[in-house]
């Protein structure tokens, strides 16, 4: 950056200040439309000089520039291999600079750079979102937690006097549709979709001893709706106590829940509470077997993109592939297997 000012105040010709203050602008962040609109140039004209800059520095702004050559050399093509293989990350316009600073050479095309990723064996992926906050050893032992506390009341579960719900909420959008389809190379696939931020609140709660899963619908997720929901699963288990099983979100940890359940369960002892709650590990949705099967019923809309032409549809298949619906899959057997 600062042999781009020194050229920038020394030159005394404007074509070549054009091309560094393009090129310096590019290396500050800006987008080529911005670039474009200030200096009142093309974007092939600043990729071109960012080429050339990157190729034979300075030099490579001045009058009279030739360019490079187009190609690399079996050796100089394994070196750059190997180069990649050791690096920990990776972006195209490193690669591009690596070669133009190396071997003085600038593909006109960029699949070639991806041919050399994809030489190497390194990808196009999304990244994934990682919570720092995730704990692993309270993960484990809130796990060895909920095992033991299984366990201990394991007779009342198997005769059904105290049923397990472990319980997640899920906001289904119109535009949970979208997904990855087979489509010609040279043509888009689109959906029809009014709203895509369209949105339907569900409540569920797996049965762990029979892996029934109930769903609730609601307009949104709070503590009154959390309540009414609590209230369908005790209509669902007439006579019995319930375990609650969930993660700690604000509405299951707010005044208002606390104020039902002790409605419930004041004049009991802690063995009969008609509904007790336990919590999961925070920041580790891994945790709850119902995420899976929330993923599961997207998958099912997304395969059948082509029936979802109204938001009412989505909704019927959503609730068509998980509505009382009996689910078995390994995670179900985490915190102890009933009979």
């Amino acid at each position: 950056m600062r042999s781009l000012s020194d050229f920038i105040e020394n030159s005394q010709d404007k074509r070549e200040v054009k091309r560094a203050i393009a090129v310096k602008m590019l290396l500050e962040g800006y987008t080529h439309v911005a670039i474009q609109s200030i200096l009142g140039v093309s974007s092939g004209f600043i990729s071109k000089w960012k080429k050339a800059f990157f190729t034979s520095g300075i030099e490579g702004l001045k009058l009279g520039y030739k360019g490079s050559q187009g190609f690399l050399t079996p050796q100089q093509r394994a070196s750059i291999i190997e180069w990649l293989k050791i690096k920990d990350k990776w972006n195209v316009s490193e690669l591009e600079y690596e070669i133009a600073s190396k071997y003085g050479v600038v593909f006109e095309s960029k699949q070639s750079y991806y041919d050399l990723f994809d030489a190497a064996r390194i990808s196009w992926k999304k990244t994934q979102a990682h919570n720092p906050k995730h704990d692993e050893e309270l993960v484990a032992f809130k796990k060895k937690e909920l095992c033991g506390l299984l366990e201990e009341r394991r007779k009342e579960i198997e005769s059904g006097k105290l049923v397990v719900f472990m319980v997640d909420e899920c906001h289904l959008l119109w535009g949970d549709i979208f997904g990855y389809v087979w489509g010609k190379t040279s043509e888009r696939i689109s959906v029809p979709v009014v709203n895509a931020r369209d949105k339907q609140t569900y409540f569920g709660g797996l049965d762990y001893k029979t892996k029934e899963f109930l769903i609730f619908p609601a307009k949104t997720a709070n503590s009154e709706t959390t309540v009414s929901f609590l209230e369908y699963l005790q209509s669902q288990r007439p006579g019995a106590k319930l375990l609650i099983v969930w993660d700690g979100a604000s509405y299951h940890r707010s005044q208002h829940i606390r104020n039902y359940l002790d409605s419930l369960n004041h004049e009991l002892e802690t063995e009969q509470w008609l509904i007790t709650c336990e919590r999961f590990a925070p920041n580790a949705p891994e945790q709850n077997p119902v995420e899976d099967i929330w993923l599961q019923a997207k998958r099912l809309i997304r395969e059948f993109y082509f029936f979802c032409h109204s938001f009412s549809v989505v909704k019927g298949l959503f609730e068509l592939a998980i509505d009382c619906q009996i689910f078995d899959f390994p995670k179900l057997h985490e915190y102890g297997v009933f009979s």
